[in-house]
């Protein structure tokens, strides 16, 4: 494979690779055992090219063009990123951690795009403070406690405002004055749940409260709050709150016969 992207790229193994061959910005091309957790770093307008003879199961990532930049501003108040790819088979075990919990997330049926996007998050800031010169700075925005009761207020009801929208983790961060792993941190610690469970049981409450007092088709309920399809729903609630859309309204039929 030849490539080169306008943007970061990066790759996390998921199995040992024998006898991989990897080339970066130069003629020469490196042949080495790549182990599980290797991390491959291909820094923005970089000529790659790759080889390997046998199935390769990885995790590869691409951020926008100035997307890591951006994140790097914030978190660690760095005017300019350069990264600097590690050796060729260096095992990254909070990159595996992460790859993993992307790969679960995304093999699972619909995926939590606030969720994917706070790993993606976790993966880009995790990236600069190990592998730039950027992880060294420190006046970008912190937050060392949890948020105010005001702001806390205003992100809760901009979430409530916006359950059948997608809501990214910078847009949050956002409107609290914070960077985006400041806001993740502050926001756990204030609702006791990251933000991705925190909105998933917004969502959950929402369409049951809807289903127990409406006669909305389920599918129509499922999209006002913020899924994807019935079956989505209906997985999602099963998964955390043990039950379904159809035991709910099934439930409130009984009692209302009972009456």
């Amino acid at each position: 494979m030849n490539f080169e992207s306008p943007g970061d790229f990066f790759a996390i193994l998921f199995a040992p690779v024998p006898n991989a061959e990897l080339r970066l910005a130069s003629d020469k091309s490196n042949i080495f055992d790549a182990p599980t957790g290797a991390l491959i770093v291909i820094p923005r307008n970089v000529d790659s090219s790759s080889r390997w003879s046998s199935l390769r199961m990885n995790l590869t990532v691409g951020f926008e063009p100035g997307q890591l930049d951006v994140l790097a501003e914030q978190e660690f108040g760095a005017a300019e990123l350069d990264l600097q790819p590690p050796a060729f088979g260096h095992v990254d075990q909070r990159a595996l951690q992460i790859a993993q919990l992307v790969k679960q997330e995304l093999s699972g049926g619909p995926a939590s795009e606030i969720y994917v996007d706070s790993l993606m998050t976790a993966l880009g800031i995790h990236i600069i403070r190990n592998y730039s010169g950027a992880g060294k700075a420190t006046t970008g925005a912190k937050a060392h406690g949890g948020l105010s009761p005001r702001i806390a207020r205003q992100v809760e009801e901009y979430l409530r405002e916006r359950l059948s929208s997608t809501v990214s983790v910078a847009e949050l961060a956002a409107l609290c004055d914070l960077s985006p792993g400041a806001f993740i941190r502050a926001f756990t610690k204030t609702f006791g749940a990251p933000p991705h469970r925190y909105l998933i049981n917004l969502r959950l409450s929402f369409s049951a409260e809807l289903l127990a007092q409406t006669e909305l088709p389920i599918s129509e309920i499922a999209h006002s709050s913020g899924f994807s399809s019935q079956s989505h729903l209906t997985s999602t609630m099963r998964k955390y709150r043990h039950t379904t859309p159809a035991q709910i309204r099934g439930g409130r039929t009984r009692v209302q016969t009972q009456s």
